[in-house]
């Protein structure tokens, strides 16, 4: 039994911490944040040493909950900083809790939805945001997150230090939402989603689970949004489509020895039909109004390589890139563009528009002019890729680039 236990219980640890914590968040409020994550923790040790022991209960998450609210009672009775100081904010009317709460579903979604707000908080970077999200929301650890970034250990602590420490003074309340503070920060909500989605998706890390979960968590906190009236917006609609679609295509991005595999040369049997459809489910939503945010096109762009390839796919493709570099440009966006560009009028106009950019510190440059020289000059395309080499940071980047070096030199 002690086996399942240990299997159970991370299971359990990732799907429900931050829903406690976000809970608990509430009762107490932001700056008592560090007691509501130590009663959660405590709940997960307790189930550890109880488990072990005595066998997994038959319904571990209402187990879970129960001691949790027990601590928490508990907490509230016997400690003394509830006495001189969260009662006092109670009684001041800065939060709206009693001690007499629960976990029933109502609570831990708006709770949740609320902890995203919160979390989502302008006075720090987005990088300070996403490990916030990564620790407060999705229940990583910091060498979790550390794995993610590429960072040590002690870098990620002092990041979260500061980011906590101006959560804390944020005054920002942990209650039903009001409709102007959605509106005020919305934008930050989803741009941080957006790019907890693309750590994963686009991570220099080696560990491809820690990447996965880095995909599934930003899709379960943009389910979160859509559920709510208030959030259900456009552009969460089609930020949750783009999420889809890419998330579709990840188990066919590497292979089993951790190369990236190039989009073309991808096993479309590995293509997850169900996020496809759920995909074009969430797009279609988005296009209820006139809005075009720049989620709609990438999420128009994700759709068409998700598509079977017809006539007119790369010139979809590159209208929809058209738009989008004039709505946020960005090295990638251009780059991306490039490569539709060169599928639609050929390599060597291709290499021309690239060549236009100038990246020449960009390892993702070297890798598309690598590419698009491979037809036509093989020495200048290794030339490109053996750059690109010398740029990255990634070890699977740096396997597949070899690997075409290597097809080239046959």
């Amino acid at each position: 039994m002690a086996a399942n236990t240990s299997e159970l219980l991370p299971q359990l640890f990732r799907l429900e911490y931050s829903k406690m914590t976000a809970v608990l968040c509430r009762l107490f409020g932001l700056q008592h944040m560090e007691t509501a994550e130590d009663i959660v923790s405590e709940t997960f040790l307790k189930a550890t040493e109880v488990w072990s022991a005595q066998g997994i209960p038959e319904n571990p998450t209402a187990w879970l909950y129960t001691v949790a609210k027990n601590k928490t009672k508990d907490y509230l009775k016997h400690i003394s900083i509830f006495e001189t100081q969260v009662k006092g904010a109670l009684t001041s009317g800065e939060t709206q809790a009693e001690p007499d709460f629960d976990f029933n579903p109502q609570t831990i979604s708006d709770s949740q939805l609320a902890m995203i707000f919160a979390v989502c908080n302008p006075a720090n970077s987005a990088e300070s945001q996403i490990c916030l999200a990564l620790q407060i929301l999705c229940g990583f650890s910091v060498e979790e997150i550390a794995d993610a970034f590429l960072s040590k250990t002690e870098t990620i602590k002092k990041r979260l230090l500061r980011a906590r420490s101006n959560l804390r003074n944020d005054n920002f309340q942990i209650r039903q939402l009001q409709e102007a503070t959605i509106k005020e920060r919305l934008d930050v909500v989803l741009r941080t989603l957006y790019l907890l989605f693309n750590e994963g998706y686009f991570s220099k890390s080696n560990n491809h689970l820690i990447r996965k979960d880095l995909c599934s968590e930003a899709i379960r906190l943009a389910l979160i949004l859509t559920e709510k009236p208030l959030t259900n917006t456009t552009q969460s609609n089609a930020l949750l489509a783009l999420m889809c679609f890419q998330s579709s295509r990840l188990d066919a991005r590497a292979n089993n020895e951790g190369e990236t595999v190039l989009y073309e040369q991808q096993d479309k049997n590995l293509w997850s039909k169900e996020l496809i459809e759920q995909g074009n489910y969430y797009l279609v939503n988005a296009c209820s109004g006139n809005e075009v945010s720049k989620y709609h096109l990438e999420a128009g762009i994700a759709y068409w390589h998700t598509t079977p390839t017809d006539n007119n796919k790369w010139s979809h493709i590159l209208q929809l890139y058209n738009q989008l570099i004039l709505i946020e440009y960005s090295p990638m966006t251009a780059l991306n563009r490039t490569f539709a560009f060169a599928k639609v009028y050929g390599h060597q106009p291709g290499i021309q528009e690239a060549e236009k950019l100038g990246l020449s510190n960009n390892s993702h440059y070297h890798s598309l002019l690598g590419y698009l020289y491979a037809e036509t000059d093989t020495d200048k395309a290794i030339a490109h890729y053996q750059q690109a080499i010398c740029l990255t940071k990634s070890t699977a980047e740096k396997k597949t680039l070899m690997k075409e070096i290597n097809r080239l030199l046959l």
